[in-house]
């Protein structure tokens, strides 16, 4: 769910004229929102916990001199259709790991820490009751 979209849901609770059946609505969809978020996460986790197992195999794989340590993380590309395909390919992706470097590099310089401790919470919004 887009910022816009999240402001247009406050601007509609916020609204008098909302009926309790309007609520009942956005929070459903609200809810189906949510649970479509969770179950992505969950996949997005298990390919990283592939990729993250592939790689660590390969590493030790690389450090007992194994015929060819990169089995694991091929096998793991292969099965997503991830392996490049020519010598464009690899060049394409080489130079968006540099890129992709050095933008992480940027940001982890400029990313302001956030301060420890309690965190507060604000309520923004009118404070009025749901019809019944």
């Amino acid at each position: 769910m887009t910022r816009s979209e999240f402001d247009d849901i406050r601007a509609f609770l916020a609204d008098e004229a909302t009926h309790a059946g309007d609520l009942l609505r956005i929070a459903r969809t609200l809810i189906d929102d949510l649970e479509h978020s969770r179950m992505r996460e969950a996949v997005l986790r298990t390919h990283y916990l592939r990729l993250l197992t592939a790689a660590r195999a390969s590493v030790a794989a690389e450090s007992v001199n194994a015929p060819d340590p990169l089995a694991f993380v091929k096998h793991e590309l292969s099965t997503r259709d991830q392996m490049p395909a020519d010598g464009e390919a690899v060049q394409r992706i080489l130079s968006d790991a540099r890129t992709a470097a050095a933008l992480l590099a940027c940001l982890e310089e400029q990313t302001p820490q956030r301060p420890r401790g309690l965190r507060l919470r604000r309520c923004v919004g009118a404070h009025r009751a749901l019809p019944r």
